[in-house]
């Protein structure tokens, strides 16, 4: 490895991390505990110092560069690998034991928490994980969960949220449906496709019918509460699905119906109650998924 070619330090970039992530220099400062100022100066250095222009201000926030986004995944892998290298030079992830409980969607059951809990296992064998799979919103005050990822912002004032990015979904079938379906281009040739209903399904087809998709309950042979059920019923030929971008894209039994739209972009949030993320277990888990979500959701391995 040639050292001299790293001519950055990780203060520097653990301020550009956190500022992608808090999305201002005010938050990212309250997040460390730092003068806004000295953090500005960090964000500035580290430009100076690999010579490019990681974010632009757009109003009183601060957007990512094609080159900050690019350098962002860099960062969070770093952030990861200084954070299990400090657990592990101090002992705390050893030292850290009990139950934790992460509520998610079905489909994020699935597709996200295997890699964390993965990763949790190597780094705070202590811990033990439980996955609570659902798609209705688990109560934090009455200790259904310790913490869940959500797509909407919490409004509970004891509760605290973290807001880990947007999420993007989109039209998915397999490739046997889609020979059979015949070539799709726009919204306008799914009006005799078969979809697989999902949820409350009145309000499932009122999202879609207002999205511009040309459908009635007609379109509507197939239909489950479970998400999973949903998608495998799409892998199965039994019509289209939705599903997260990311998670389809890596499927090889699917492909999407139309490659560039529509996409339905939702924001992930994770949520825990304002005691418990005192709690170290709790916060070491806490921690752990605001790294590696964004990763995940984007597609990143």
């Amino acid at each position: 490895m040639d050292w001299t070619s790293v001519n950055f330090d990780w203060n520097r970039a653990r301020a550009f991390l956190v500022t992608a992530e808090e999305g201002s220099l005010s938050a990212a400062a309250r997040a460390l505990n730092m003068a806004q100022p000295t953090l500005g100066r960090q964000v500035s250095a580290i430009e100076e110092e690999l010579g490019v222009t990681l974010f632009e201000r757009v109003g009183r926030g601060l957007e990512l560069t094609e080159a900050g986004s690019r350098l962002l995944v860099h960062a969070r892998t770093m952030g990861e690998a200084a954070q299990s290298l400090s657990l592990a030079a101090t002992g705390q992830s050893k030292a850290v034991e009990g139950h934790v409980a992460i509520s998610a969607t079905e489909l994020y059951s699935v597709w996200v928490l295997p890699r964390v809990v993965r990763h949790l296992r190597n780094i705070a064998p202590g811990i033990t994980i439980e996955v609570v799979s659902s798609n209705e919103i688990s109560d934090l005050k009455r200790r259904e969960a310790d913490i869940a990822i959500r797509n909407t912002r919490p409004d509970d004032p004891d509760l605290i949220g973290k807001l880990i990015g947007n999420d993007s979904g989109t039209f998915f079938a397999s490739p046997s449906y889609l020979e059979k379906l015949g070539p799709v281009s726009t919204l306008a040739d799914l009006a005799d496709a078969d979809f697989v209903g999902f949820g409350e399904f009145d309000e499932f087809l009122g999202a879609l019918q207002g999205f511009g998709v040309p459908i009635t309950k007609a379109n509507f042979p197939t239909r489950s509460a479970s998400h999973t059920a949903h998608w495998d019923l799409a892998k199965a030929g039994l019509g289209i699905g939705i599903g997260p971008c990311a998670m389809g894209d890596a499927d090889p039994g699917l492909h999407r119906v139309l490659p560039t739209e529509p996409q339905f972009e939702y924001p992930v949030w994770l949520v825990a109650h304002r005691e418990l993320r005192t709690n170290p277990r709790v916060r070491l888990v806490w921690d752990v998924l605001a790294e590696m979500l964004p990763g995940i959701l984007q597609g990143t391995p």
